[in-house]
């Protein structure tokens, strides 16, 4: 956006020096129709510099108010304004960008824009080429295919492009699915949340160019990513047709650290992946829908995922057909953080494998914790899916777990859950602790001896219900278990909770989120590509981003 022109080339410098390939200069909100013609001379004169000395081609738009702009004036007055720019301008931009409504109703304007682009003679070769555009702020238009075949026609356009909010991760398939089959060069993009992936994979389906904001403040666009995002992060040079696709499916999953830590990881092993956010609304009807287009979708190659809140349970219940290989972790706790998709054949839908890395991790770190894990006594704080893959994992090694919640009700409907599990492993009961699972109660905890406590509820969590509360009451427990007890989280995010930094000022052994969060992500990454994790890049990544040491 450019308000000033001497920042916006300081801008486009440091667009070129980040990788960019050409820029855009939007003037709608730098031209006010009230300015006096001396004013506005002036204003002419300052835009003409600046696409001279911008380092990069220049794509020019003054966009209208109607199509998300902040130009408000009539369409004459705006041609007549590109016109004063473009005219006998020295140093022309290398496109411009105008409305399709605004360009093909009227043959006034349409002839004018063509003369300025010095494209009036079809003989003759544009200084200047012309993307037409058409954007929707709500929803994809209902007419938009007819739209497209308009713009498409229009002999002097060399670019359309078309924009429109996606109201779920499905709509971009369709925005693919057009560009792989557009007549000439096409950008389609989503707008919003739910539109990253199609920004992001515009090079695997021919899109014309992909935009992206040199900081957060200056999108263009809602859901526009940053260019050190874009480069970074999701490698978008290195995006081709054969690029498999990894995501993180949940909701919300905007903060989610996966992307940053599996990117990595496949740059790190070469793999040919990249890896998104894919925001799915809290309903059955919307994850089974997701899936199924995601996995239908061959040209997509959709790999794999992180299945998270709240869709654990879900994986099961809405694809059934596809599973053809569950993990015991998963089967018995009915919940999988994990999937691995193989296409079966060019009319077959792909196969999954579904998994819990969740209760991996614990069982790992429970194992490091005691040379004799089925001596442990592990306390479990929750009652939702963290806490049954992290009771699972104790069981599953032989530990006797005590499960404590708020609601005294839904805690023990857990443990009656808990308690027909069959134990994998060939892990068999401690002699001394027997097979079960107990529950307990918040009012003798204080009395309590166990080897481990681990919250698996959001408190203490940043923007969670409760995030200075604390999950443990660590201070009823100081003074009556030994040094050695340790006090574990599962909440990453921030890495030492409340709970966690009162255990510290006791003395006593922790285990933060951090650690779960990077032996689960290392297990998925393992599963997706056959190769051993960076676990040492995940955890160093995720501490870096939180701020941790």
């Amino acid at each position: 956006m450019v308000d000033d022109p001497a920042a916006a080339l300081a801008d486009a410098q440091s667009a070129k020096d980040a990788g960019a390939d050409i820029v855009e200069l939007r003037i709608d909100s730098y031209f006010d129709p009230s300015d006096e013609d001396s004013e506005q001379s002036l204003r002419v004169e300052h835009i003409r510099n600046l696409v001279a000395d911008t380092p990069l081609p220049v794509i020019l738009t003054c966009r209208s108010f109607e199509e998300g702009g902040d130009y408000e004036a009539d369409d004459l007055s705006r041609v007549e304004l590109l016109e004063a720019i473009l005219n006998d301008a020295e140093h022309p931009p290398a496109y411009l960008d105008f409305e399709l409504a605004s360009y093909q109703p009227s043959p006034e304007i349409r002839g004018r824009i063509d003369a300025c682009l010095g494209a009036a003679s079809s003989q003759s070769e544009p200084r200047t080429r012309l993307i037409l555009s058409m954007h929707d702020f709500d929803q994809r238009p209902s007419d938009l295919m007819r739209r497209l075949a308009g713009a498409w026609a229009e002999p002097a356009a060399s670019v359309v492009k078309f924009a429109y909010r996606c109201r779920s991760i499905r709509d971009n398939l369709e925005i693919f699915e057009i560009l792989r089959d557009a007549p000439k060069p096409t950008i389609g993009l989503g707008m919003g949340e739910f539109g990253l992936m199609s920004r992001v994979l515009a090079p695997k389906f021919n899109g014309f160019l992909t935009f992206a904001s040199l900081r957060d403040s200056f999108a263009t666009a809602p859901g526009q990513p940053t260019i050190s995002d874009l480069f970074g992060m999701y490698r978008i040079r290195s995006i081709t047709k054969d690029t498999r696709v990894y995501g993180v499916i949940g909701w919300p999953v905007t903060q989610s650290m996966s992307p940053l830590i599996h990117n990595a990881g496949f740059e790190a092993r070469g793999w040919d992946g990249v890896y998104l956010p894919m925001p799915v609304p809290d309903s059955d009807e919307a994850f089974k829908a997701t899936i199924d287009v995601l996995a239908d979708a061959r040209r997509l190659l959709f790999a794999g995922a992180s299945v998270t809140i709240p869709h654990k349970q879900r994986v099961f219940q809405s694809f059934p057909s596809l599973i053809t290989q569950m993990s015991n972790q998963a089967e018995e706790i009915g919940a999988g953080n994990t999937l691995k998709l193989e296409p079966i054949g060019e009319d077959l839908p792909a196969a999954a494998l579904v998994t819990n890395t969740d209760s991996e991790a614990v069982r790992q770190l429970l194992v490091e914790l005691n040379e004799d894990p089925p001596r442990c006594r592990v306390a479990v704080f929750g009652a939702g899916g963290v806490a049954k893959a992290v009771a699972y994992a104790g069981y599953a090694l032989g530990a006797q777990v005590t499960v404590f919640g708020r609601n005294a009700e839904r805690a023990a409907k857990f443990v009656q859950e808990l308690q027909t599990l069959d134990r994998p492993w060939d892990s068999p009961a401690h002699p001394i602790f027997g097979d079960r699972i107990e529950l307990g109660s918040l009012d003798s905890l204080a009395e309590s001896r166990h080897h481990v406590y681990i919250n698996c509820t959001p408190v203490g969590m940043t923007g969670g219900p409760d995030p200075e509360g604390l999950s443990i009451p660590v201070h009823d427990l100081a003074g009556k278990l030994p040094p050695e007890t340790v006090f574990f989280d599962t909440v990453y995010n921030p890495i030492e909770t409340p709970m966690l930094k009162a255990a510290r000022e006791h003395g006593f052994r922790t285990i933060d989120g951090v650690e779960m969060f990077v032996r689960q992500a290392a297990a998925q990454s393992e599963l997706w590509t056959g190769e051993q994790a960076p676990m040492q890049l995940f955890d160093r990544l995720v501490r870096e981003r939180l701020g941790g040491d």
